[in-house]
């Protein structure tokens, strides 16, 4: 059986895991471990502290810092009111297309890496090769986040990382984070016509939102010079603005969602330290003066670090003369690379199949991007053998 055999089998078996983000991630991650096990490989799986979510983090090749890091994540988007021509969890083969939900987002890389694990361990490799499959990526990168924090303490921790999404096999090196937040504003409700015996919500939390405008124009001047995102510097979004019911009451509730998505760490620091302290310095004190009971309460729905371009990448460069590509591009969505990036991995993003397909009833990919995220794999194992350059 061919190593494109195998991957298309594993992927079957991937798929029929309806591993939404929702839903527990355990039975996959058993199977996996299972696998990895049988293969050779050392295998861990860490637990959330639901015990309903795991990561799995395994490896072949020798005990050493300096590893390359092969990373997915195991959850899923939902299928429910999404128009599927066939079961979404029962994987279809049609004119060289592998359908089922999480074919390409991202179970596709994750099959092609386990379908090499016998090949690796059966080598003698200079360097380990680790597999790093996390839970919950699609609501907040939570797996991701926890695997970071165990790997920083660990001595022999991986130098590189490949985050398999789904680029159609191009080098990624660089997409802003993404921090959502979640701001409720609870002052004192009285009747419209004495102002001053209530705290109007809703008026605190327009004021809050203009910060926000105020420190979005003063970010279009941060950008980073030569900067190759489009825009340039680090935006924020106003999501919702909510308060109040009737004209003649003050409202006592009112709510505020918004998001930014930074290009650089400084600007997430920057936006996050001026409206800290606009709350506490000048909006608390003001509603406190007549309610001392009013509240500021911020949720942080998600902060997610981008992936900053680095000029010397020893992932963009390996994955290069792996792949053959000349150049290294940017994109738009957000991954768990810049979480890994921050604890010292040089990091990039290639991995079969397209975005576009991502999130879509009748998701796909193609027998021709796994063969070539295959072929990637298997110079790798070449690369790394006792013979190669290591």
């Amino acid at each position: 059986m061919t190593s494109l055999d195998t991957t298309r089998d594993i992927l079957g078996e991937l798929i029929a895991h309806p591993t939404v983000s929702a839903d527990s991630n355990l039975e996959m991650m058993a199977w996996m471990a299972n696998y990895l096990e049988d293969a050779g490989a050392q295998v861990e799986l860490m637990h959330d502290d639901t015990g309903l979510k795991a990561n799995l983090f395994a490896t072949v090749g020798p005990e050493r810092p300096g590893g390359i890091m092969l990373s997915g994540h195991s959850d899923v988007v939902p299928v429910e009111d999404q128009p599927w021509s066939s079961d979404p969890f029962a994987m279809r083969e049609h004119d060289g297309l592998l359908y089922g939900r999480g074919a390409c987002d991202m179970k596709g890389f994750i099959a092609a890496c386990l379908a090499m694990a016998p090949d690796w361990t059966g080598r003698k490799l200079t360097r380990p090769i680790h597999f790093a499959f996390t839970h919950d990526e699609e609501v907040g990168c939570l797996g991701a986040q926890s695997l970071a924090e165990v790997l920083k303490g660990r001595e022999a921790r991986p130098s590189v990382a490949v985050v398999g999404e789904p680029t159609s096999m191009r080098i990624i090196e660089g997409h802003k984070g993404c921090c959502e937040y979640h701001v409720t504003f609870t002052g004192r409700e009285g009747h419209g016509s004495q102002p001053a015996l209530g705290v109007n919500a809703v008026e605190y939390a327009t004021r809050y939102v203009a910060r926000l405008m105020e420190l979005r124009e003063a970010l279009t001047h941060r950008a980073p010079p030569g900067g190759r995102f489009e825009p340039p510097w680090t935006t924020i979004n106003l999501g919702r603005l909510s308060g109040g019911y009737v004209p003649n009451v003050i409202p006592g509730l009112a709510e505020v969602m918004w998001e930014m998505r930074p290009v650089q760490q400084s600007d997430m620091d920057f936006v996050k330290r001026a409206i800290a302290d606009y709350v506490e310095d000048i909006l608390l004190p003001e509603m406190r003066r007549t309610c001392p009971e009013a509240a500021i309460h911020t949720t942080v729905l998600g902060e997610v670090a981008g992936l900053e371009p680095m000029d010397d990448n020893a992932a963009r460069r390996m994955v290069a003369e792996l792949t053959g590509a000349n150049g290294a591009d940017l994109v738009a969505f957000g991954t768990e690379a810049g979480l890994f990036q921050q604890i010292g991995m040089d990091v990039v993003i290639c991995g079969p199949g397209s975005i576009e397909q991502a999130h879509k009833p009748d998701e796909f990919v193609s027998l021709t991007q796994l063969n070539t995220c295959l072929a990637m794999l298997h110079g790798l194992g070449d690369r790394l053998t006792a013979h190669g350059r290591g």
